[in-house]
Order: C-alpha cells, then structure tokens, then sequence
C-alpha cells in the first residue's frame, strides 16, 4: 500500500505540474475563435513537434507495437518509421498550400476546392472515424495499459470490467478538460511536456530490460539480443510478417500521406503555426522523433521475449510485463504520468479536433447564422462533452474484438483514409475536377471498402486494398472531370502568417529520408540481423554520400536564389 500510495502521489504531482504549466501558458488566449481552435496561430516549431509526438504516440503504440515485437518481429517499424516520408510531403508540399489559404479545417479546403457538400461530407466521415474507432481506441488501450502495469483490479477489489470502466471513465473526463476548458494551446504545451517525459521512460524501460536480461549488465543483455534469434530484429517483412515489406510501397505510403497530411486531429497544430518557417520546423523535427521508436517500442518486446518467451498469454502482455518487472518503484508514478500523458494528448487532441470539425463544417454551415466567436467556443464545448460520453460507452466494447486492438484500428481507419487522400491529391493537383466526382468516389469507396475487406475473402493485406481502391477513385475522379469538367479552380492566396519558408527545410527532409534508409538497412539481413556485413557499411556510406551532395547542393541553390532577390 506504501508503494502505491507513493506512485498514485508522484504521480499526481507530475501530472499537477503540467496542468499548472498548461494554465499558465493559455489565460487570457481562448476568448477567441482562432485562440481556441488554432492557438490564436501562434505555435512554434518546438510546440508543434511535441505535440505532433505525443499526439501521435499512445498506449495503443506501447502495447501494439512491442507486443507485435515479441510476438513475430520488427516490420511492424514501418507504421512509425515510413512515416518520416509522409512528414517529409506534409512540410514541404502540403503545409505551405493550407498557410496560403489560411484554412483552419481539410473540410475547409474541400470545400473551396469543389463545394459544401463535400465539405460536410468529409467532416461527417472525421467525425464517424474519430467517433466510433479512434477516440475509443485511445481510451480502451490506455486504460488496459493502466490495469495491466498498476493491477487496478486488485487494488480496487472489484472485476475486470468494472475497473476498466471506472479506468476509462477517470481517464476521459481528465483528458477531456483539458480540450474543453483549455482549447488547442493548452493540448499543444501539455502535450511538449509529456512528450519530454515520454522519451525519457521510453529510454529508461529498454535500459533497465537489457539490464535484466543481462543479470546486472546491460551490454550482456544487449549481446544476447543482438545474437540470439537475430531473426526478431529483421524489419523486412515476409507475406506472413504483420507488415509485408511489398506494403511499404503501396497503402502504405498512403496511409501516412492521411494521417500526417491531411488527418484533421494530426495536422491542426500545424495550421496553428506561427509562421510556414515554424511549422516546417515542427513538422520535420517530429519526422526524427519518429526514428526513436523502434528502440523505446519495440526494442522492449524483444527483450520479453528473451525474458518469457512462451510464458505470456498474449502478446499484448509483453510491455506491461517487462515494466512491472524492471522498472523501479520510485518511477513508477513518474511512469504512470507519463503513460496518462500520452493517453490524454492523443484524446483531447482528438477532441478538440472534433468539436472543431462539428462546429466549423457541419453545425455553422448547415444553420447558415453568423455566431460570434464566443458562442462557437460554447458549441465546441457542448459538442466535446457530448463526443466524450458517447466514447466512454464505445470504448469498453473494443475488449470484445477478435483480432486485437491495433489490427482492429488499422482495418476500420481504410473506410475514410484513402478517400481522404484521394480527395486532397486531386483536388490539390487538379483544376477541373467537379464536385459530382469527390462524392462519387466517396460512396464508391465505403461500399467497394466493406465488400473487399469483409464479405470477399482475398488474401492479400488490407495494406494493398487501400493501393488498389486508390488507383480506381483517382482514375474515376479523373474520368469524371475529363467528361464533365467545371470551371477552372484558382487556389486562394490569403495567408495570415509569415509565409517565408525555412532556410534549412530542404536539407532537414534529405537528412531525415537518408536516416529513414539506414534504420531499414540497420533491421535488414545485412544489418543486425546475423551480425553486422560489410555490406551494411558500404550502402550506409553511399546513402549519406548522396545525402551530403544533395544538401550541399540544396545549400547553393539557395543562396543563388537569396543573393538574385536581394
């Protein structure tokens, strides 16, 4: 009882200190549209990529990802790593068109692009996404990793489901303050400080396991995971693998383009930034976090399963059961603030991004009313709190899904990612389009999407399906606008921020891919897996050779360019 007392105090403690930072950091700033949506458009690139990390990462991640470690091997990497290819497209070609025309929502664009309809068509799809799937997800895997690391059963006496409720509902009406009362700004600071927290458990957790499995010595450990059934270390994936290596070329490369290009919860802060220069920054510097997470989420289920290999009932049980052995007393509430953080970032950045959605796209335009600014603040409030309690009823029924929480998730987003994307590529690089044609291929695709995923039995990876589906809606988008083209789109210019782009932008993204190349080559069989080659060496050498040529050469066109303006 001492023990959990002084984990629940630190704890507390910890998380007290972030709120009170949080307040600090937002009085007087949400009295306005902009300063509650978008933090009065006032982000830094350091905000921006703390709270892109830690909105990103959850428990869903720390369970999913090091079970899926354990269980088969690394390829499962490729949800974060090949991220960093998406981040790159989102600072660079994305970011700079939504700063132009100053949208504070995608369905905003949609709908300066083809027309409302569209607009309400892609809010409502957020908002079913965010509503049935991911805001319940969040909850459900959070409060499991808080039952399973803090045995919540037992120290409260009562049942599994019932501490699971008890769980979500405590987690949720936390988390929801802060989206409520305190709007993008205060998610965005709480979330940086997490995010602090989160990278240091994430190192101190592998640390502690190397030591474990070393008996005392960390370097011990590390050799027996570097030299024993290496094949847990290859991130190149077979057809049987989670993730087929093949995938990394097709919906793969889609799936990120949505969630860290054109997914509403991910991209608000950076529509919040100060500057393109900032928000460049933050964009990019969140790409480099992303490269951090085979070795704080994965890197420990491969230490379990040096530890208990076939002793586990699940797979999902290998991180919770690694920190309850190795981690320290004494961190233990610093842990558990951390893991609350990151379950609270993920959930009222989701929120907040919702009510944003309702307000903005769907109630405003369908009442067809001018409200002012504080009464928009006051529907986004009613709307969050509402959101909230349908998904403390959602969440507990996710216990009850057959093939686990993290393929459940992937499945279910493919019913709105790809016509998400599809409608923005289009939209972005055509003119001609017509709206006839985003709706079309909206339809098209929640029905062809169900029907493939759910009454075919293909055996292929969902993963593929999203590339087949976003080949036909691009060819029928583009059928539509070749038979029925409408007036040519003009994109708006009417930006409210710095639009001057980051010096360093350019060399910044070469570097992040390159790093994305060689962790790929590090968890290949020329990398760790068998022991390091000599081929291993050379393809590293000639990546960053290439990459030093191409920033130097990024360097000199830009200061051709900077000296002919001046």
């Amino acid at each position: 009882m001492q023990g959990v007392l002084f984990t629940l105090s630190t704890c507390l403690a910890f998380m007290g200190l972030v709120a009170w930072i949080s307040y600090l950091k937002t009085r007087g700033e949400v009295s306005t549209r902009d300063g509650y949506f978008l933090a009065g458009r006032g982000l830094t690139g350091t905000f921006i990529a703390g709270s892109l990390l830690l909105t990103n990462l959850s428990a869903e991640q720390l369970i999913g990802l090091n079970g899926s470690a354990y269980g088969f091997n690394m390829t499962a990497m490729a949800w974060e790593i090949t991220a960093g290819v998406a981040i790159i497209v989102m600072a660079l070609v994305f970011l700079p068109r939504y700063l132009s025309g100053a949208f504070t929502t995608l369905p905003q664009f949609l709908e300066d692009r083809f027309d409302p309809g569209v607009r309400r068509l892609s809010a409502l799809l957020f908002l079913l996404g965010y509503g049935l799937i991911t805001i319940p997800s969040i909850l459900y895997s959070g409060s499991l990793a808080v039952l399973r690391l803090f045995d919540v059963p037992t120290l409260l006496n009562v049942g599994f489901e019932t501490a699971l409720l008890l769980t979500i509902g405590v987690i949720g009406v936390v988390g929801a303050c802060y989206a409520v009362f305190g709007g993008l700004r205060a998610v965005a600071v709480s979330d940086t400080i997490n995010g602090i927290g989160l990278l240091i458990v994430g190192t101190l957790v592998p640390v502690f396991g190397l030591i474990a499995l070393g008996n005392g010595s960390a370097m011990a450990g590390l050799e027996t995971v570097l030299t024993v059934d290496t094949e847990k270390l290859n991130a190149i994936g077979s057809s049987e693998d989670p993730v087929p290596f093949g995938t990394l070329f097709t919906g793969m490369i889609l799936a990120n383009l949505f969630y860290w290009g054109t997914n509403q919860y991910v991209i608000q802060r950076t529509l919040g930034a100060q500057s393109l220069a900032q928000g460049q920054k933050g964009v990019l510097f969140s790409g480099f976090f992303k490269l951090l997470v085979p070795y704080f989420m994965m890197l420990p289920g491969i230490i379990a399963y040096h530890l208990y290999a076939g002793e586990l009932k699940t797979i999902d049980l290998a991180y919770p059961a690694l920190v309850a052995d190795v981690l320290p007393v004494y961190l233990g509430g610093f842990f558990l603030a951390v893991l609350l953080g990151a379950v609270f970032s993920s959930f009222n950045s989701l929120l907040n991004s919702a009510a944003t959605l309702f307000c903005l796209d769907i109630y405003q335009p369908l009442r067809k009313k001018h409200y002012s600014d504080e009464q928009l603040i006051r529907i986004a409030k009613v709307a969050s709190i509402v959101i909230a309690l349908f998904s403390f009823a959602a969440a507990p029924l996710l216990q009850y899904a057959p093939e686990g929480l993290w393929q459940v998730i992937r499945v279910f987003t493919g019913f709105y990612n790809i016509p998400i994307i599809t409608l923005v590529l289009v939209g972005l690089f055509t003119r001609r389009v017509p709206a006839i044609a985003a709706k079309v291929v909206v339809v098209f695709h929640l029905v062809a999407y169900g029907l493939l995923q759910f009454v075919f039995d293909l055996s292929i990876s969902f993963i593929h399906i999203y590339a087949i589906l976003f080949v036909v809606e691009v060819s029928i988008m583009l059928l539509l606008g070749a038979l029925y083209p409408a007036q040519a789109w003009q994109y708006p210019s009417r930006s409210v921020v710095d639009m001057t782009p980051w010096r360093f932008a350019r060399p910044t993204a070469i570097i992040l891919f390159a790093a994305i190349v060689v962790s790929y080559l590090l968890f290949s069989p020329i990398g760790l897996v068998g022991g390091l080659t000599a081929g291993f060496w050379g393809w590293t050498a000639v990546v960053l050779t290439i990459a030093t040529l191409a920033c130097l050469w990024c360097d000199r066109s830009w200061r051709q360019t900077h000296n002919a303006s001046v």
